[in-house]
């Protein structure tokens, strides 16, 4: 029977949300020992508390997919104004991060334990270490060394204060986790909302994906001559779902392509791998809704990066730069306007067209909107299912894989990228054409990429930038890519020719108005008085002489741009800026912990 993962791990797990200090909580063992795992079903009970630790992401926040995010405790916000310190940072905690990782082994401890079948127990280890391998890939994103445990530790134990394991060593334990899941998990466990095998492999994909391309791109770490192996296991993880058969791409068009973001159920759709559903009648929801027009909207370098319907790069057409809002939609990937909320888009079917939001950019985020209305019902009160693995990601992981290894071929293009622009009716990409004619805008934004393999890098970035756009891998990219200058970019907004009142919903009628400031109306001068009286106004300046939070980049003209980043001015420190700083606190309690690079 189904069990739903986020009820059952509230109900059965709200200890976990105890603020008593987890150095101070009576141990487990005095209940659980002897009175919980009794049987394969408890371990399924108790591992369902761990869902909650995977989350299904709809944004990519601090990333150069978003123009502004107006939320300034974003984590890469406060670094790239300098904000964050080791005074201020959070996380490292025994009562929240590492409690995660206590209750994975504790489970794994106890789970050997149990008078069942070893096919039962090893699938449930499995299980645990899925989640563990999961919890320690993240931890060395942010901290690159960390201490590594693989028991449950007591209050007193002197293993807590030791100093933090090479990066090596941790990634070679959490890749040894993940073998581990991939040939013990279950292939059939009749859900898509659980753990499986082919969940497991995704997951190994992406991290050997992401450290074998951050060992060759970081010099820091010094460990360039120990990355291949990790691209080899990426491209076999990806080619043991690729030819099992059990996942394909859904659909032929954009709008295929935005139900995998916008639906009530993902349960049929044979792209997806894992997902977090939702279920109204046990108030499973999501807050999707907020992705347009709230705190923040996609920025222009996400903008120019996709396609022109016929192949061509929209970078390369006669004044791309300069092109107005509802120009830019126009003969695009079909993609785009399942990302981007296009001119005429109507939240509801008798509603008006939809405005963007001038102050944070005008390019607002469509993808994983419920265009639903019946599945809209208030904050956080959305009733979409969101991917977590899907099949789109393993073909992208492959490919670039190949690439980096430097063995991609033709046939590898088609049986991977290829199929991704074919479902949206996109002309397939040709290896022998990336690599000779290689995009000027793209080596400008990777400039460390070279090689023979070069134009087909920069392809297979642009692709995965545009597949995945908003499910929260960006900021991965970029750290794995050694691009870090991109973090601190001052994301532009769409372009304005002039100040005055523009038609930006495809209606012929003029909508917003950009002023100098309330009293300098002489550009509205002409205009009906019932266009008039319905614009939405926007002032560089208001009647007190501040600011709006945006300006033009060329006075009365130009892009929209940010007054919060002339106020905190982005900048990035390679190699400090790739790590988070381990808040002072726990190094008080811990003098065996070092801060990681240049946060001393």
């Amino acid at each position: 029977m189904k069990r739903n993962y986020i009820l059952i791990s509230m109900a059965l797990l709200g200890l976990a949300s105890c603020e008593t200090d987890f150095l101070d909580r009576a141990p487990l063992t005095e209940i659980t020992d002897t009175d919980f795992f009794k049987s394969a079903s408890d371990l399924e009970i108790y591992s369902n508390g761990f869902y909650e630790d995977i989350n299904a992401s709809y944004q990519d926040p601090g990333t150069d997919n978003d123009a502004i995010n107006l939320n300034g405790q974003v984590t890469m916000n406060q670094v790239v104004t300098g904000t964050l310190t080791s005074a201020n940072a959070p996380g490292w905690t025994w009562s929240g991060d590492w409690a995660k990782l206590r209750s994975y082994n504790y489970f794994l401890q106890h789970a050997q334990l149990l008078d069942t079948t070893d096919e039962e127990i090893a699938h449930y280890i499995g299980i645990g270490r899925f989640f563990r391998a999961y919890f320690y890939a993240d931890m060395v994103k942010s901290y690159s060394d960390v201490p590594w445990y693989n028991e449950a530790l007591s209050a007193d134990s002197e293993e807590m204060y030791k100093a933090c394991d090479p990066r090596a060593m941790v990634m070679d334990s959490v890749m040894n986790d993940l073998q581990y899941a991939v040939d013990h998990i279950s292939e059939d466990i009749g859900t898509r909302t659980r753990i499986s095998k082919w969940a497991a492999l995704a997951l190994q994909a992406r991290v050997a994906l992401y450290e074998g391309t951050y060992r060759k791109y970081h010099a820091e770490i010094g460990l360039q001559g120990d990355y291949e192996r990790f691209l080899e296991k990426a491209v076999e993880a990806c080619e043991t779902i690729m030819s099992s058969g059990q996942f394909s791409l859904y659909g032929n068009s954009g709008a295929d392509y935005g139900l995998l973001f916008n639906s009530p159920s993902l349960d049929s759709n044979p792209e997806v791998i894992l997902q977090r559903a939702s279920d109204k009648s046990l108030g499973v929801s999501n807050n999707t809704s907020s992705v347009q027009g709230w705190q923040w909207s996609l920025s222009r370098s996400l903008m120019e990066t996709y396609l022109m319907a016929d192949g061509s790069r929209f970078t390369d057409q006669p004044g791309y730069n300069r092109m107005g809002f509802k120009d830019v939609f126009e003969g695009r990937d079909p993609r785009f306007k399942e990302t981007f909320t296009y001119p005429g888009f109507r939240r509801t079917e008798s509603g008006s067209p939809y405005i963007p939001k001038i102050t944070a950019g005008c390019y607002d985020q469509l993808k994983f909107y419920p265009r639903d209305e019946s599945l809209r019902e208030g904050w956080d009160m959305d009733y979409t299912s969101l991917p977590i693995f899907r099949y789109g990601e393993v073909l992208l992981n492959y490919a670039e894989a190949k690439a980096e290894l430097g063995t991609l071929t033709q046939e590898d293009l088609d049986r991977s990228i290829n199929l991704l622009r074919a479902l949206v009716q996109m002309p397939a990409m040709s290896l022998s054409d990336a690599n000779a004619h290689p995009d000027a805008w793209l080596i400008e934004q990777y400039p460390n990429v070279s090689g023979t393999n070069r134009g087909v890098i920069l392809e297979i970035r642009r692709e995965r930038r545009v597949e995945t756009a908003c499910e929260g891998l960006r900021w991965n990219d970029i750290q794995c890519w050694a691009v870090g200058e991109l973090f601190a970019l001052n994301n532009e907004g769409a372009y304005f020719p002039s100040l005055g009142a523009f038609d930006i919903t495809g209606d012929d009628r003029e909508d917003i108005a950009i002023l100098a400031n309330p009293s300098n109306t002489l550009r509205l001068q002409g205009l009906p008085a019932d266009v008039r009286s319905n614009l939405t106004l926007y002032y560089l300046e208001k009647e007190d002489g501040t600011d709006d939070g945006f300006y033009l980049s060329e006075g009365e003209s130009g892009h929209i741009n940010f007054t919060s980043y002339l106020q905190n001015p982005r900048h990035f420190i390679s190699p400090k800026h790739y790590y988070l700083p381990i808040p002072l606190s726990q190094m008080t309690l811990n003098p065996n912990l070092k801060q990681p690079y240049g946060w001393e």
